[in-house]
Order: structure tokens, then C-alpha cells, then sequence
């Protein structure tokens, strides 16, 4: 596991972003762990996140003009990486969608850098858990013009049964043809936990019997 990796599941544990005890997800589903973004709440955390996005971005070999962070959680994490990437030499631009397109003065769906026809964009977003917010982005940026969305970037695959027996990430890439890439995994951080690199081997248990029933099949 590559070194930007385990600092960011140590980042995630240190901000009580990643959590382990007894959890019911949003899905029914209860699990041994719990991922709550929103525990991301001072800019040295959020200017952290930025740089781990950043080298997901530059591992992947992802190549976009604009990033685009749809509302609401999405906004910060595309400054964030877009400011982390100026910083390495990739001064790309990021807009954001409003949830109402605005009527009056300039108008339009998105602020930020304009969305023009060849445009290469790269979807910035936090946990992918249905593909939801995928679904809901795509036809406003197609409406703005004829774009090319050349990745989408999360921090954490679940690596979980979407709305069949594969991974939400795996469905994107099958029904959208948009490949999705995590900072890291569930799996990595189960190897974290067997590593002792952050606290909670006690749950491991509660995490391998979890994936065996829920874990995704490979497509």
C-alpha cells in the first residue's frame, strides 16, 4: 500500500471522519464501521484532504481541464483539490452546480470556470455509496455543453453490492463508461487494521464477516 494511503487512513481515524462500533447505515445495512465526512471542519484538515485527492488524481494518470464538486459536499473537496494540484504544477480550473439554475445577472446552472463544449471535467465527490450523485450531475453537465467526463475521484470505496451484485463504482463505470477512483479502499483499510497502522484490530472480526456479506463481486 502506497504511503499516501496509510497517512490517509490515519488522517481519516485522527479526525474521527473513520469509526468502528455498531452502525446503521442509511442502506439498513448494520456495519462495524462508519465513514462521516462531515467530521472534516478546519481548514488544515481540508487543506489536507486536498493533497490526498491530489496524488489519487496524479496516480491514476486523470487528465481534466475543470474539476467540478457538485453541491453540497462536493464544493470544498474541488477547491481543495484544485488548490493541492497548483501546488504541484496542475493549475486546473473547478466549478460547482447550484441546486436552482439562477435567473438573474449572469445566470446559469454552475459557478466557477466555465463548462464549454471539449471540455474534459473530473467529478470530485466524498463516499460513492449508490452512485446517486453521479446520476444527478451528469445530466446537468451535459446540458451545459458537450463535456467529457474523464474520471470521477471519492475517498473511500466500500468496495460494497450496489444495486446488483457489483460495487457502486464498478455500476458507474459499466452504465456511464466513467471510470471512479478512490483515495483508498475498505479493503486497504482492513489491511490497515491487520497492520496495526490505526487502532480497532478488536473489530476485524465484525469487518471480514461484514464483507463476506455484503462485498462486492468483481465485474
Amino acid at each position: 500500500m502506497q504511503s499516501y494511503k496509510k497517512e490517509f487512513i490515519r488522517f481519516m481515524a485522527e479526525s474521527g471522519v473513520l469509526l468502528f462500533g455498531d452502525f446503521t447505515l442509511k442502506s439498513g445495512r448494520r456495519a462495524p464501521y462508519f465513514i462521516n465526512t462531515g467530521k472534516y471542519r478546519t481548514g488544515a484538515q481540508i487543506a489536507r484532504l486536498g493533497e490526498y485527492y491530489a496524488a489519487c488524481y496524479e496516480e491514476h494518470g486523470v487528465e481534466a481541464d475543470v474539476l467540478v464538486g457538485p453541491a453540497y459536499k462536493g464544493i470544498p473537496l474541488a477547491v481543495s483539490a484544485s488548490i493541492a494540484l497548483a501546488r504541484r504544477g496542475k493549475d486546473l480550473g473547478y466549478c460547482f452546480d447550484r441546486k436552482e439554475t439562477k435567473d438573474h445577472g449572469e445566470g446559469g446552472m454552475f459557478v466557477g470556470h466555465p463548462l464549454k463544449d471539449g471540455v474534459r471535467v473530473c467529478i470530485i465527490e466524498d463516499v460513492m455509496t449508490s452512485g446517486k450523485a453521479l446520476g444527478e450531475i451528469l445530466p446537468k453537465l451535459a446540458a451545459e455543453a458537450d463535456i467529457r467526463v474523464s474520471a470521477m475521484l471519492i475517498s473511500v470505496d466500500r468496495e460494497e453490492r450496489g444495486t446488483g451484485e457489483t460495487s457502486a463504482a464498478e455500476e458507474a463505470f459499466l452504465r456511464y463508461g466513467i471510470p471512479v477512483y478512490s483515495v483508498v479502499t475498505m479493503g486497504e483499510i482492513v489491511e490497515a487494521l491487520e497492520e496495526g497502522i490505526i487502532a480497532g484490530a478488536e473489530y476485524l472480526p465484525a469487518m471480514r464477516a461484514y464483507r463476506a456479506q455484503y462485498g462486492a463481486k468483481k465485474a
